[in-house]
């Protein structure tokens, strides 16, 4: 599965790499209006507009997916240290039972009973 993983990650950065590449021509992008109805202005090369833009995107998403990961894992810790809690016997509940390190005597065989009629 590892394999797996990693030959996606590397297709997937090929793939950017290929795009940024291909689109470096640099372009305005208008960042925030100014009083004076300019805006702030920058150039930059297409791929990296995206890039960013997917980045900012993606940020939201990636950061809910992991509080929802962590807040599973919480609560999945706290079911089994309930369930290990309550499997455990009570001290007050049971007396605890005395092992003892005698061996038992073996079982006498009882003489055979036939059957009556």
């Amino acid at each position: 599965m590892q394999i797996i993983r990693t030959v996606t990650w590397i297709a997937i950065t090929a793939i950017l790499v290929a795009f940024i590449a291909m689109n470096w021509t640099k372009v305005p992008v208008n960042f925030w209006p100014l009083d004076d109805g300019n805006y702030i202005h920058f150039e930059w090369p297409v791929g990296i507009v995206a890039l960013v833009f997917f980045l900012l995107g993606m940020a939201p998403v990636w950061l809910y997916l992991r509080a929802m990961r962590w807040r599973m894992s919480r609560r999945i810790a706290n079911l089994e240290n309930s369930l290990r809690a309550s499997s455990l016997p009570s001290i007050n509940a049971h007396p605890a039972e005395t092992v003892s390190t005698e061996t038992a005597p073996e079982p006498t065989s009882s003489p055979t009973r036939t059957p009556e009629a």
